[in-house]
């Protein structure tokens, strides 16, 4: 499988090349040492066949031919020549270092005699270039053949010894053939070295452009990866390093500018979609308060209609039934059973009769009647009035009251009930030993429904008893008329009913917090706002 690392490929990449370079480079380097080797092996074969030339011509002057073939033998015994002849013109060895061969006649179709007669006449003068020559032997052998010819000179013709007429120009010819062997061996070991040579020189450069490339490319460009991929993660604290000033570094100076620009874009989106959500939390919060209250507004209007026709329907019979039992229980002796028996009518009767007056009070929806009143004065005169009762529970009432306070625009009957329904349940909530703690105090802006959205100042009356707690279950439903959690006869279920729609006709509102086996507190929230008459004549920070 091919490498995926960009390391890997350029390092084969640029192998292959130098290889393919060095290989090519070698070639053309050995063929050229070759030829140099040639030219200089044929310049010495051509001065040797020239010094056989004259050495031959001054013995055959002196008409001593064994002189000839001792230089001929002599000459013979170097190294790499292997064969050196004088041919006479009609093509016999006249002189050879090998002896057997002596008198011999050469064809002249050979290869050493067809540059002389290649043609119907033989040639009396050759070129250089066509005096040397390159065969190969049956053993395959490499060999170089060269040849001088031997001219009638003067001195030659003119001598006593000659047997030659003058207008004869060639007396002979000098072959000399000599083994490229040794050539071939030295070219072979030259070969080999530069292999070895390339090859340490392939290695050397490509571990120095290994390191290059990994210093200069491949650690920019992995850090440049490692940054994507953290980036592509979500990563954008991370920073990669700029090593330098080249592209590579421009381009991670860029990437770290455009993360940075990423990672404050995302923060800005992040704390927008919080912002989002936290409005639509508090909208949809707002939303489900409205819905409860307009479904509680509903409920209230259909079960205070039902109410009132109830109430009427009960009042005047009840009315009757206790007029005549009072009238009996006056006929009746003191301790008697029948007596008794009217107290307890009489005392059931005007329970029920107060049940109508409250449902009569739920239904009609009264009016406030809003005057300015101390909330403070208001809330210990209630205290005062439950706490005689409370004591026999062992119940503390502790009043922390803030001195403050502004007067408030308020109906004080009202607010009265509403402070006296919720220490009633108080109280009834703690079973033995226990307190309740009233609180009052300002806020300088408080949001409330019957004012939208912008913050009016506000007085709060916190109650905080001790007590059993109420259930989760039942938080949704404690304003709901009817809805009690009390045992039979201890509670109708629209003390807290009545309390709701007396603070929401006053602008305010009511909270409730609650654990179960901790307590329960109440929070009763009413705006402080002077009348329009007064705000004429005295301002409204005096009035606070």
């Amino acid at each position: 499988m091919f490498p995926k690392s960009l390391k890997v490929k350029v390092s084969i990449y640029l192998t292959v090349v130098l290889v393919v370079v060095m290989v090519f480079f070698i070639l053309l380097l050995v063929r050229q040492e070759r030829n140099e080797q040639l030219r200089i092996l044929i310049g010495h074969m051509t001065q040797l066949s020239q010094v056989i030339e004259r050495s031959t011509r001054y013995a055959m002057l002196l008409d001593e031919p064994d002189i000839v073939d001792k230089i001929i033998e002599d000459i013979g015994k170097q190294d790499g020549i292997k064969r050196v002849r004088v041919l006479d013109k009609s093509g016999m060895i006249a002189h050879s270092n090998y002896p057997d061969e002596i008198g011999d006649h050469i064809d002249k179709k050979a290869e050493h005699c067809t540059v002389c007669h290649e043609g119907k006449k033989a040639l009396s003068d050759i070129p250089n270039h066509k005096k040397w020559r390159l065969f190969e032997t049956e053993g395959r052998h490499q060999m170089l053949g060269n040849m001088e010819v031997i001219r009638n000179e003067p001195s030659c013709s003119g001598a006593d010894c000659h047997k030659h007429p003058k207008s004869q120009s060639v007396l002979g010819v000098v072959d000399i053939t000599y083994s490229l062997d040794e050539v071939d061996r030295t070219m072979r070991a030259h070969m080999v070295n530069m292999v070895v040579i390339s090859i340490g020189f392939i290695f050397l450069v490509s571990l120095s452009v290994g390191w290059l490339l990994h210093r200069l490319i491949y650690v920019p460009l992995r850090d440049l990866e490692n940054g994507a991929r953290r980036l592509a993660t979500g990563d954008f604290d991370h920073s990669i390093p700029v090593r330098g000033d080249d592209e590579f570094g421009s381009l991670a100076l860029y990437t770290n500018q455009m993360t940075a620009a990423l990672k404050k874009s995302r923060g800005e989106l992040e704390e927008w979609v919080q912002t989002l959500e936290h409005k639509v939390k508090e909208r949809t919060q707002e939303l489900r308060r409205a819905e409860a209250e307009v479904a509680r507004g509903e409920k209230l209007a259909s079960i205070g209609k039902l109410a009132a026709g109830i109430a009427h329907e009960l009042n005047n019979p009840l009315t009757g039934v206790l007029t005549f039992t009072s009238l009996l229980r006056k006929k009746m002796p003191e301790g008697s059973q029948d007596a008794e028996d009217l107290d307890l009518v009489i005392r059931e009767t005007k329970r029920c009769a107060s049940i109508i007056r409250r449902l009569l009070d739920f239904a009609r929806e009264k009016t406030p009647e809003k005057k300015l009143a101390d909330l403070n004065q208001i809330v210990r005169e209630t205290v005062q009035f439950v706490e005689r009762s409370a004591a026999l529970q062992q119940i503390d009432i502790a009043m922390e009251l803030d001195p403050g306070l502004p007067q408030l625009l308020v109906d004080a009957d009202l607010i009265k009930q509403v402070v006296m329904n919720i220490l009633v349940n108080a109280q009834q909530a703690i079973e033995e030993r226990g307190h309740i703690v009233v609180q009052s105090r300002l806020h300088a802006g408080k949001r409330l429904s019957a004012f939208g959205d912008a913050p009016v100042p506000a007085v709060e009356i916190a109650i905080t008893d001790n007590g059993c707690g109420i259930p989760e279950a039942n938080m949704q439903r404690i304003f709901d008329p009817f809805f009690t959690s009390k045992e039979v006869g201890k509670g109708t279920g629209l003390g807290l009913s009545v309390s709701y729609g007396i603070v929401k006709s006053h602008g305010g509102e009511i909270e409730v917090e609650s654990k179960v086996g901790e307590g329960t507190t109440f929070r009763i929230y009413l705006p402080a706002r002077a009348p329009v008459a007064e705000a004429e004549s005295k301002p409204l920070e005096s009035m606070q």
